[in-house]
């Protein structure tokens, strides 16, 4: 008997860690986290980084050769931006997914991507030659379009 009712309680005991800490209010913890707790965690991070599934409205794109940029800000040098990479063979793939190129059909959408959030160091450039002033960017590269889904709404910060 005493066996049955420390195997029990154990098992209470147990259940009781397997639970998700809640939030205030009592709301269970959301399975994603905005552009500036990435940014934070990456910089936290560095130089791995943090993986994790990354919510965000597209506030502006722009490209540089063949990679195409989603920003969560307005502008891409905005400390608190979160910047998603595409290469040329995922902006293919999501091309043919969207039916319109990212840069037109992501804008100021909700998306979510899972990946590595990385701080990237950005230099500035001179008459065509690097110097040695830089800032901190945060970037999650896609290698898959499968990455990347559509959401209905975020929480944007």
């Amino acid at each position: 008997m005493k066996l049955l009712l420390s195997l029990a309680l154990g098992l209470v005991a147990l259940s009781g860690c397997s639970t998700p800490p809640r939030r205030a209010g009592g709301q269970a913890p959301q399975a994603w986290i905005t552009p500036v707790q990435a940014v934070i965690l990456a910089a936290d991070a560095a130089p791995r980084g943090v993986r994790a599934t990354f919510a965000m409205r597209v506030r502006s794109t722009g490209a540089q050769g063949d990679r195409i940029f989603l920003n969560s800000q307005p502008d891409y040098r905005d400390q608190r931006d979160l910047t998603i990479v595409i290469g040329p063979r995922v902006a293919e793939q999501l091309q043919e997914r969207l039916g319109a190129d990212p840069r037109v059909a992501l804008k100021g959408r909700d998306i979510r991507v899972t990946g590595w959030a990385v701080r990237t160091k950005i230099y500035f450039f001179a008459n065509g030659e690097m110097t040695d002033k830089y800032y901190y960017q945060t970037h999650v590269n896609l290698i898959d379009a499968g990455q990347l889904i559509l959401a209905r709404q975020v929480v944007v910060d």
